[in-house]
């Protein structure tokens, strides 16, 4: 059965990159019928943190990417991958290197200054294993030939071997390094395939090396190209990325970005928008480029407003009452919230637009922004208004056609055009220039608002 996995360090939240690995994964896994295996990489002591954990499952879970076994944890395996280095020394395969940092520095610093690449010299190969002072362990690297990765992505790549020293394995606190335990994880794992960041591609030939000191066969592996920023350099905050949970925040929809994160370096023809059932079917690395893919925060907006316009007026309700809540708005009466949300998604690109953009819907406490009201709120547009308030009054059918005709009969009395009118009734009603058709607003507010605020106008 084909297995893929994620392998985060728990060192800080989950970022894009991250997410497209991820998200490759699990589109292989499900579309195989395989199996998708998560493992929490915390070897690194100091900066692992539960807070971190936390907020990459929950990242995960949001993207909907959900995995197949138990949560693993690097450190609770420690005893097995002791067992493993156990394993090595005694079959000739790795040795305790006694070199003290001091040493080390010293062998380096002389090695670049005669022009060489300052790798570890294997001193410790052939020294009395059996002293006792502090050591690492360290594996005895093929020095001859060369690696070659048969990449799924990135094609082969060949490593000379001579330019690998001898990994550490095991650091002189009696911790394992990362090269080792991924590579006893992943075949313990029974891992079919390591898909991962390009950056991990030089870690390949070492980790081919344990493979075959193990005896035991490497899974398929595939490098994906980093994601770049517009400027074409390594990706940060300041081109716009942030964590998963921040896009969460800010309003993005998870369908939106998981499309946005796999057109990163995938194409299928021209084709731009995906649900995930679709790309569980066309998903493949044979179209993941060699190439870094370029981040696009224009990108990501127009693909969020397109799903946000093809949610229901429900399910915009659902997804937007923590943002309502945040503001100090209560959508108690969903109804009501259905047909506002309703009117104003054609335009949105975010969920936290929808707040920001409606608190006139939900609140009597309406202040007229002073550029619009100076311009739309003159003693003849209120003269205007008081006519349309007068006409309104009387009406019991509160649908477009009566409103229309309310409209119609006060521009005709005063020779305007619409917007002369429009305006300062939008103005009136919502303190903007902006809001859903005239029409419309006024029939979600209803008969008894409208008439209301119009009132406090015309006093």
């Amino acid at each position: 059965m084909p297995r893929f996995r994620f392998a985060p360090s728990p060192t800080g939240y989950l970022h894009i990159g991250g997410a497209r690995t991820a998200l490759f994964n699990w589109l292989l896994a499900r579309q195989q019928k395989g199996e998708f295996v998560l493992r929490i990489e915390d070897t690194d002591r100091e900066r692992s943190t539960e807070e971190s954990t936390n907020a990459i499952l929950e990242s995960l879970k949001w993207l909907g990417l959900d995995w197949d076994n138990e949560l693993v944890f690097q450190s609770q395996r420690t005893a097995l991958y002791k067992e493993h280095i156990e394993r090595l020394l005694k079959e000739g395969k790795a040795y305790k290197c006694f070199c003290t940092p001091d040493e080390l520095k010293e062998r380096r610093d002389a090695l670049m200054a005669a022009g060489k690449k300052p790798k570890y010299d294997g001193k410790c190969r052939a020294t009395d294993q059996n002293q006792n002072k502090p050591f690492c362990v360290r594996f005895i690297s093929e020095d001859v030939g060369t690696t070659v990765v048969d990449d799924l992505i990135q094609g082969k790549v060949s490593f000379q071997n001579e330019e690998l020293d001898d990994l550490v394995l095991q650091r002189t606190d009696g911790s394992p390094t990362y090269n080792l335990v991924v590579v006893i994880d992943d075949h313990e794992m029974k891992l079919t395939h390591v898909i991962r960041g390009n950056d991990h591609l030089n870690n390949t030939p070492r980790q081919i090396q344990l493979y075959k000191a193990f005896g035991w066969t490497p899974p398929q592996f595939g490098h994906v190209a980093l994601i770049l920023g517009a400027d074409k350099s390594r990706l940060s905050k300041r081109h716009g990325a942030t964590s998963v949970l921040q896009y969460k925040e800010e309003g993005f929809l998870p369908e939106a970005l998981n499309n946005f994160l796999v057109r990163i370096g995938w194409s299928h023809g021209d084709e731009e928008i995906f649900s995930m059932e679709e790309l569980k079917e066309k998903f493949d690395l044979k179209h993941v480029g060699k190439a870094s893919g370029v981040f696009n925060p224009e990108k990501l907006l127009w693909l969020n407003a397109h799903y946000i316009k093809n949610k229901s007026n429900k399910e915009l309700v659902s997804l937007t009452k923590p943002f309502f809540e945040k503001e100090g708005i209560h959508l108690t009466d969903e109804a009501y919230a259905e047909k506002v949300l309703g009117s104003l998604k054609e335009k949105a690109k975010k969920l936290t637009e929808f707040p920001e953009q409606s608190r006139y819907f939900f609140t009597d406490e309406i202040q007229a922004d002073p550029k619009a009201a100076e311009q739309w709120l003159t003693e003849k547009h209120r003269g205007m208004l008081k006519q349309l308030h007068d006409k309104l009054t009387t009406l019991t059918d509160w649908t477009e056609g009566p409103l229309k005709e309310a409209f119609e009969s006060v521009l005709a009395a005063n020779n305007e055009k619409m917007k002369s009118l429009a305006q300062p009734v939008r103005v009136a009603l919502t303190g903007n220039t902006i809001s859903p058709g005239i029409f419309d607003l006024m029939m979600i507010l209803g008969r008894e608002k409208t008439i209301r605020r119009l009132q406090k106008i015309i006093v």
